[in-house]
């Protein structure tokens, strides 16, 4: 496979309910079941995908270990965003643990659900600052899924930390089925000041209205995201299965970035399939 042929999906989940429950999925009826990694694999070579990156979904250490053992069996899993305790006295020596399992190179970044975090306050506690600037030494992201409303603490916590790389997931989850992005361009305007920032173009089917979303109300997000962060700085996630609660299956989300990513030229339209990922995150893809 060529580099003008590569695909990567920098955002996706399993789960598998008889090992963990997945409290957030209880009044989500389609989610409501285990989705494991073999489910995917042939929707990701249906579509190209020559690599993914599987992102934790609960605050679980041994969730993200049990991640890191899935990235060592499957050469398809080029990647691990996971969940650490930021605050924690010995994050050094978990993180340097974790790199040290088998499969533990494939560790590229860590993350927290700030959009349910009640601490309003929390990426201001100077623990969790000297827990970013930890993993920025160990060469690990860390993910941003935050609301939009939370934007301006992030830029505040990204301008602290100059020196740790930050993945916006999700866009910073644009309103988009309410219809006002206002408030939301001005956050993301504010965020691409930073060059330590990049953003994923994921999971924008399900903050549109999921039972009437149209291509078309996504394209003011995409154009917003290309032009303030540019191809270099942007990178493509299909969220599945949570892709799942708009209709939307695996190669429905594909075919709508492409759709979304036409205007661009080729060379640009292979950095955000795949260049950004590859380059923010440390991926190698065989």
């Amino acid at each position: 496979m060529t580099e003008a042929d590569m695909r990567i999906d920098a955002h996706h989940h399993v789960w598998d309910l008889d090992r963990r429950p997945q409290p957030w999925t209880e009044d989500l009826p389609v989610l409501k079941r285990s989705f494991p990694f073999a489910e995917l694999v042939p929707q990701l070579r249906a579509t190209g995908v020559a690599g993914a990156v599987v992102v934790h979904t609960v605050a679980d250490l041994d969730e993200t270990r049990e991640l890191i053992a899935l990235a060592d069996a499957e050469p398809l899993v080029a990647g691990v965003v996971g969940w650490f305790d930021l605050e924690a006295g010995d994050l050094d020596d978990v993180l340097t643990a974790a790199r040290e399992l088998p499969g533990g190179r494939r560790l590229v970044g860590a993350r927290h659900q700030l959009q349910v975090e009640p601490d309003k306050a929390w990426l201001d506690r100077p623990a969790v600052r000297r827990g970013l600037a930890t993993l920025g030494r160990h060469g690990l992201t860390w993910d941003l899924v935050v609301s939009p409303e939370q934007l301006a603490d992030v830029s505040r916590t990204v301008a602290a930390l100059p020196e740790v790389s930050f993945v916006l997931d999700h866009a910073g989850k644009p309103p988009i089925a309410r219809g006002d992005l206002t408030d939301w361009t001005a956050g993301l305007v504010a965020l691409s000041r930073f060059p330590n920032v990049a953003v994923k173009l994921s999971g924008l089917v399900t903050e549109a209205s999921r039972e009437h979303w149209r291509v078309s109300d996504l394209r003011p997000v995409a154009a917003a995201v290309l032009e303030h962060f540019g191809p270099a700085r942007t990178m493509y996630g299909s969220d599945w299965p949570v892709c799942l609660l708009a209709g939307a299956d695996y190669a429905a989300v594909t075919a709508v970035f492409d759709e979304l990513i036409s205007p661009l030229g080729a060379g640009e339209r292979e950095q955000v399939w795949a260049g950004t990922a590859a380059a923010v995150y440390g991926l190698e893809i065989a």
